[in-house]
């Protein structure tokens, strides 16, 4: 039974403090065991929000970027004997009741890996506060990204994902970017490695304090996803 598994949520953080609070609270505590909170060295009280909250705090001396936030993340989780593991960005931007529904999927053996999908129409992506350009720009990515993949998925691009155990173990994400493009590394191999992903809808709520990066780092993530696509193209006609 899931229900004897450890359930742990680990929250790549930076500049996280107006949202961090809210987010927690939304975090069904019934279900889970630990929450790990990684502060990739922020400008402003996510460190002493975290503390307050109580959650387990680990802390960059220096920002390393996305990427190395997420492998601080899952190192710990790991080390702590998470069963399985939901990755939750802390802005709020992502609805932390549904984690009931990542782990029960993943828990009674239906999926390895589980994404949320803020993607169900673009009327509704854009009504939750998506901008034009990332909505547009998601879908050519994902489009792409299946096409090459084999996959069906309604987004890639997700900051809502939870994993078993075994996969983060083997992946080998250790070896993947410190940058944004590091989830799409993961899909890529947790593709190949032949694990099995499932999705569910979450909504969108896009507002000035949920974290985005701007139109320059949303190109340069867009270019090296198209990389990346290419990269895996390659392997696969080897």
């Amino acid at each position: 039974m899931y229900k004897e598994l450890k359930i742990i949520v680990v929250l790549p953080a930076y500049n996280a403090g107006v949202t961090l609070e809210k987010t927690i609270k939304d975090i069904p505590l019934n279900l889970t065991d630990e929450i790990i909170l990684v502060d990739d060295k922020s400008n402003d009280n996510t460190l002493e929000i975290a503390r307050k909250l109580n959650l387990t705090v680990y802390r960059h001396n220096q920002n390393k970027g996305y990427g190395a936030n997420q492998k601080t993340c899952y190192d710990a989780a790991i080390a702590k004997g998470g069963d399985i593991i939901i990755m939750l960005h802390p802005d709020y931007q992502y609805d932390p009741k549904l984690i009931n529904y990542f782990v029960e999927f993943i828990g009674n053996g239906y999926f390895d890996v589980m994404l949320g999908s803020r993607i169900r129409s673009r009327k509704e992506a854009l009504a939750g506060g998506m901008p034009f350009y990332k909505y547009i720009s998601n879908r050519f990515l994902t489009l792409v990204e299946n096409v090459v993949s084999g996959q069906n998925l309604s987004e890639w691009h997700t900051g809502m994902r939870a994993y078993r155990r075994e996969v983060l173990e083997r992946v080998g994400y250790r070896k993947f970017s410190d940058d944004f493009v590091f989830d799409t590394q993961m899909l890529f191999k947790i593709i190949e490695a032949g694990y099995a992903i499932g999705e569910i809808p979450v909504p969108v709520r896009y507002f000035p304090e949920a974290s985005s990066i701007n139109l320059r780092r949303s190109i340069w993530y867009g270019l090296s996803t198209l990389l990346e696509c290419f990269r895996h193209l390659f392997k696969k006609s080897l």
